[in-house]
């Protein structure tokens, strides 16, 4: 039978290796002198000598808005745009939607990826509007798709809105103005944002509901707000 040796020294001269060393023991095995890459050097990468300011993101005023209508016959209102979008379930006006939200649904202050941002009338409390966020790019800019902005019942993508508030807390936003590609004038309130997850009295409720409307049970239904025939 072959050794070692002979055999190592065999499946490199098939290899077309030439040169070997006489000594068996000097000999690298083939599969670790084949996996060696000559074009890697000793040494840290060029990501690990990279200036501290090569990894910090770009100002707000970098980014390119690629805001777009993406149906003009949709003649759908913002609300249940966002109803669809989000899966927050609540119907009525968009300047009702605030109110609505408090017991049902956790909301916070600031912008949530797939949050509803609610928005007061720029005139008058008596109108409102809401709005997806899809990103939230920067502490004060994210985007949104939204419907029927330009009162056309249309739908809109990818639309920049910024924080312009003065203490930064996004109480105060402009809205990226897509057919004149530039920023609205105008300068809107903030309601706050609705998250899609149910608060833990909503959750309480609709399991009693649930419980009512499957078993009948008279005391369930009472303790839901369900009528008792």
């Amino acid at each position: 039978m072959l050794d070692t040796r002979a055999l190592l020294l065999a499946a490199a001269a098939a290899a077309g290796f030439t040169g070997l060393p006489s000594d068996a023991q000097a000999l690298t095995p083939l599969s670790m002198d084949l996996a060696i890459d000559p074009s890697i050097t000793d040494g840290p990468s060029e990501h690990a000598t990279m200036a501290p300011a090569a990894f910090e993101r770009a100002p707000d005023e970098a980014y390119e808005p690629t805001a777009r209508v993406t149906n003009w016959r949709s003649r759908l209102q913002c609300v249940p745009f966002a109803r669809r979008e989000s899966g927050v379930e609540i119907y009525g006006n968009a300047n009702t939607w605030w109110q609505q939200a408090r017991d049902r649904y956790e909301t916070t202050a600031e912008p949530e990826e797939r949050s509803v941002m609610v928005l007061r009338g720029y005139n008058t409390n008596a109108r409102g509007h809401v709005a997806v966020v899809r990103e939230v790019v920067s502490p004060r800019l994210i985007i949104v798709d939204h419907s029927n902005w330009l009162n056309v019942g249309e739908i809109t993508r990818d639309v920049p809105i910024r924080d312009v508030s003065e203490a930064g807390d996004w109480s105060q936003v402009q809205v990226w103005n897509v057919p004149g590609r530039h920023w609205g004038g105008r300068t809107y309130q903030v309601q706050g944002f609705i998250l899609n997850i149910l608060t833990e009295a909503e959750q309480e409720r609709q399991a009693q509901l649930a419980a009512a409307q499957a078993g009948g049970d008279a005391q369930a239904a009472s303790a839901a707000g369900v009528p008792i025939a």
